[in-house]
């Protein structure tokens, strides 16, 4: 598939794990990625994966919880340079996805750590919200609008589970600050939603002392389908809300999670 061809996406969070494929996923139907994340060796190896594939992407490194850090990525990205040659720069963002994000639990509520509560609010909520208002304020400049996708969970909105609280609180208010963002800014042309992964096969999904075989095996029991999502289902998700398939959806919260909150 080909539904990205010419347009330039960014991926907060690409490092590893579901940013690493929908980075290579929009990569492999034609954009042009900026892959953004705190460290820089899993991007440069995010980048080494889809050039190796035959795409094209660029590595920055930002914490999305700094303003002028997160802008910084959003002027990489419209500053890349044009296929055609030249030296022009293709001058737009069309496609965002904020990925990045963090888990910090495993206890009750009372036992969460004030540093653990703000890293978690800092990276997963205020980190969505300047990551939107600098893509958004680029977007509604450009003729052709965009797409953005926010990563919330199931964790939040859709269920919770014991030792989950502080993660769960910070992407229900992802959810909720998706909604409000795609009424506020569809006029603009901007396009915005989201995808609330469940358990996926990534080491977020495991507990603590469990082993892959472990956590399939629990997942068997457990789970609707059987299985935890594969990164690339989720990514799959993304790339459906982000492309013109999706032209009329607007401010939905799409859940990916094996039938765990049917």
């Amino acid at each position: 598939m080909t539904r990205f061809i010419g347009r330039t996406a960014l991926v907060t969070g690409a490092g590893s794990g579901i940013g690493r494929a929908v980075a290579l996923a929009l990569a492999a139907e034609g954009a042009h990625v900026v892959a953004a994340g705190r460290r820089r060796e899993p991007l440069t190896e995010t980048v080494r994966l889809i050039e190796e594939a035959g795409g094209k992407a660029l590595a920055v490194t930002a914490d999305v919880s700094r303003a002028a850090e997160i802008q910084a990525v959003v002027d990489a990205a419209v500053d890349l340079p044009h296929p055609s040659g030249g030296g022009t720069p293709i001058g737009s963002l069309d496609v965002a996805v904020n990925n990045a994000g963090v888990f910090r639990g495993g206890q009750p509520l009372a036992d969460l750590s004030s540093a653990d509560w703000r890293e978690q609010l800092d990276i997963n909520l205020t980190g969505v919200f300047l990551a939107l208002r600098a893509e958004i304020r680029q977007m509604r400049s450009q003729p052709s609008g965009g797409a953005i996708v926010n990563i919330a969970s199931t964790f939040g909105a859709h269920t919770r589970a014991p030792g989950a609280t502080g993660y769960a609180a910070t992407k229900a208010a992802v959810s909720a600050l998706t909604r409000g963002a795609a009424l506020d800014h569809i006029r603009d042309g901007v396009r915005i939603n989201a995808v609330s992964p469940g358990a996926v096969d990534t080491p977020m999904s495991l507990r603590a002392g469990e082993t892959e075989a472990d956590r399939a095996d629990r997942a068997k029991a457990t789970l609707p389908l059987g299985r935890v999502s594969a990164t690339s289902e989720i990514a799959a998700a993304v790339l459906y809300l982000a492309s013109d398939d999706a032209s009329s959806v607007v401010g939905t919260d799409l859940v990916v999670d094996s039938g765990a909150t049917a």
